[in-house]
């Protein structure tokens, strides 16, 4: 007992000393915008002979950013050291670049691979909560953490399963195209189905926007733009127009300044939670993807 309580407190130091050691240092341009923007710009012009364009494969390199991909490097650190350093025994030589040009591309890299929450941009975030709720009138038809409207989606976790750059056209682009992780994929995204825009006017000259809730050959109803669910059958109304736009605005880099456009931004980039990482395929069973 005397000799195991001699050990444990001879390795307490090394333990220390190893846990301080593994703290990996977080990306100084973690955030960012224009880092990940810059990051971008030099990954294309220093990595694509390898790896592919945004993030897809190239001719002597894998993926960096692809769906179901295991990443064996999934840390700032662990991504700058591959940048930085290479990886040995690969064909990945040492970039050659710069410490904070490689800062950026590691930045990029991260951005490619998750979603708004796990690269949330700088800025005000309480600021940018009372423009949601405020000026920007967000929360008339959005719920965040179960406060809000009901004509839209739940933005509680928008930053979980969207890329920034989507969150940010969707704000200021009404045919913005959404990027997957592979990089490359993208998809217009159009207004869901669920969420049809559709303005009645009732026999009596009452006129409601909203969005279909539910329809059939002899009733109609409707979440309106008051937050009201309102219940018609087909003789009570005397027009039904379908909207081809979203009741989205997006124009909100014009009804903003830009600061406070930035503030609302990341005020959306952290509702929400991170994807658990996947795993590295490290084992007696397989080698983890690089």
């Amino acid at each position: 007992m005397i000799l195991m309580l001699i050990l444990a407190l001879a390795a307490a130091p090394v333990y220390a000393q190893r846990g301080r050691g593994n703290a990996a240092p977080a990306n100084p341009f973690a955030g960012s915008e224009q880092a990940v923007a810059e990051g971008r710009d030099l990954y294309n012009r220093s990595c694509t002979a390898c790896h592919g364009s945004e993030g897809t494969a190239g001719d002597r390199a894998p993926a960096l950013a692809m769906p179901g991909r295991r990443y064996l490097r999934q840390s700032d650190r662990d991504i700058f050291d591959a940048i930085e350093k290479g990886i040995p025994g690969t064909q990945m030589p040492p970039t050659g670049l710069a410490e904070n040009d490689a800062w950026k591309v590691a930045a990029y890299v991260r951005a490619l691979r998750g979603t708004a929450i796990d690269a949330p941009v700088k800025g005000n975030v309480a600021h940018g909560e009372q423009i949601f709720w405020s000026k920007g009138e967000c929360g008339n038809c959005h719920i965040v953490n179960g406060k809000g409207g009901l004509i839209g989606p739940d933005l509680s976790n928008v930053a979980g399963s969207r890329k920034l750059v989507s969150i940010r056209e969707a704000l200021t682009r009404a045919d913005h195209r959404v990027p997957g992780d592979g990089g490359r994929i993208e998809s217009v995204l159009y207004p869901l189905s669920s969420y049809k825009a559709v303005r009645v006017v009732t026999r009596d000259g009452k006129t409601i926007r909203g969005v279909i809730k539910n329809e059939d050959s002899f009733s109609l109803q409707i979440m309106g733009i008051d937050n009201a669910l309102h219940l018609f059958t087909r003789d009570e109304l005397r027009e039904v127009v379908e909207e081809p736009k979203s009741l989205m605005p997006t124009d909100y880099d014009k009804r903003l300044t830009p600061e406070e456009f930035q503030d609302l931004l990341a005020f959306l980039s952290r509702q929400g939670t991170s994807a658990p990482p996947a795993p590295t395929g490290r084992g007696p069973f397989g080698r983890g993807a690089e």
